[in-house]
């Protein structure tokens, strides 16, 4: 980064690994369509499928069940859906239940009718209440079809980690199937399908450092499949036609390889020097109040209020002091807007929040620089009580 300004934002969009650089250099000079039988095509098409294995490595999932998409919405667009084939056999899914803190290219419930939409309430530490989803599963009429339950990994404003063993043997129970979001932590946690009981993941390139414009939808076997969102020429399987991008998905496949290496020691890492700034941020503003600190949380972000100082506003003074940081959830065209998150947690949503989110190419000084600007900022902020 500029030595100017430091970027506190990787929830947002992770800085481009120079593996990923690389990986996608190497693929523009490749001539050819994928799915063509000569030489440049068969080129192409190892490329794609050595990538396939790559992702796949990164969360314990079979090469054949990673579906590339143009990005994690896409990826969200596709599973949501109520039609789905067991094998050849038509499957009905008659609801959709997502929780409350959902990206809203969850919360949007892609393909399903709005009125099959739930929402899955959470409690005031931004955690799914597992009691109400057993309710809600247990009314469920599934005659009509079966339920479909989204839930994310960690969540992108907060880093707070859902309990999706405990989600998943819910729905296991009442024989649901579980779409995990996984976007905020891939690459942050240790990450296998099968251990989270899942049956989709839902991944994300340029989250890990890859380029933008790759994600995917990750299946746990072969045999449960959504039906198509894009036909066409019946590209991978079937499941998504066009004809794939090699560029975006070998730097995403880069990234996979990169960022599953030593998951648990490079998240200490950043861990530690995200305490280290929440220290100085208490020293400095003792009334900041840091979302989801006393809950476990992935180690790169964090999510708080400083009373009296609206989002917009914080976004824009931390910019001017050149830290870029967010107001949450970077989906909205540069909107800021009441946080969804803090709404289901039950705080007062109109003031705001801001995230700072930083990953391994964080160092020790940017989080001096950053704790310097947010004694500024909170130092100019309005007193409390006192009119906007």
């Amino acid at each position: 980064m500029s030595g100017s300004r430091i970027y506190m934002d990787w929830n947002a969009t992770a800085p481009l690994l120079s593996e990923a650089r690389e990986a996608c250099l190497f693929a523009l000079d490749l001539v050819g369509n994928p799915s063509s039988v000569h030489g440049e095509g068969r080129a192409l098409r190892t490329l794609i499928e050595n990538a396939r294995r790559d992702v796949a490595a990164l969360c314990g999932a079979k090469a054949a069940s990673v579906i590339f998409t143009s990005g994690a919405t896409e990826a969200a667009n596709l599973v949501l859906t109520p039609d789905f084939r067991m094998g050849r056999t038509p499957l009905k899914i008659s609801r959709l239940y997502a929780s409350a803190i959902e990206h809203p290219a969850i919360r949007e419930g892609g393909r399903f009718a709005r009125e099959a939409v739930c929402e899955i309430p959470v409690t005031s530490a931004g955690v799914v209440d597992l009691q109400v989803l057993r309710e809600l599963l247990a009314a469920h009429d599934r005659e009509l079809g079966l339920p479909m339950v989204a839930v994310m990994l960690v969540n992108n404003e907060t880093g707070i980690i859902q309990p999706i063993a405990e989600i998943a043997e819910i729905v296991r129970a009442k024989g649901g199937i579980l779409v995990v979001d996984a976007v905020q932590a891939a690459g942050r946690l240790p990450l296998a399908i099968e251990e989270l009981n899942a049956d989709f993941l839902i991944l994300s390139s340029h989250k890990i450092g890859g380029p933008k414009g790759a994600g995917a939808l990750v299946a746990r076997g072969e045999v449960l499949m959504p039906a198509p969102l894009i036909r066409g020429g019946g590209q991978e399987k079937g499941h998504r036609s066009g004809t794939e991008n090699p560029v975006a998905i070998a730097g995403f496949a880069a990234a996979a390889r990169k960022v599953g290496e030593g998951v648990g020691q490079r998240m200490s890492a950043v861990g530690a020097l995200r305490d280290k700034l929440e220290g100085e941020m208490l020293k400095a503003a003792t009334d900041v109040v840091i979302h989801g600190r006393d809950i476990s949380r992935v180690g790169n972000t964090t999510f708080f209020t400083l009373p009296g100082l609206k989002a917009e506003t914080g976004q824009i003074a931390f910019d001017l002091e050149g830290v870029a940081l967010s107001a949450g959830s970077a989906c909205s065209s540069g909107k800021v807007g009441q946080s969804h998150v803090l709404t289901a947690m039950g705080y007062d949503p109109r003031q705001g929040a801001l995230r700072i989110s930083i990953g391994e190419g964080t160092t020790a000084a940017d989080i001096e620089r950053c704790a310097a600007a947010f004694a500024k900022v909170a130092a100019r902020r309005r007193a409390p009580g006192q009119a906007a």
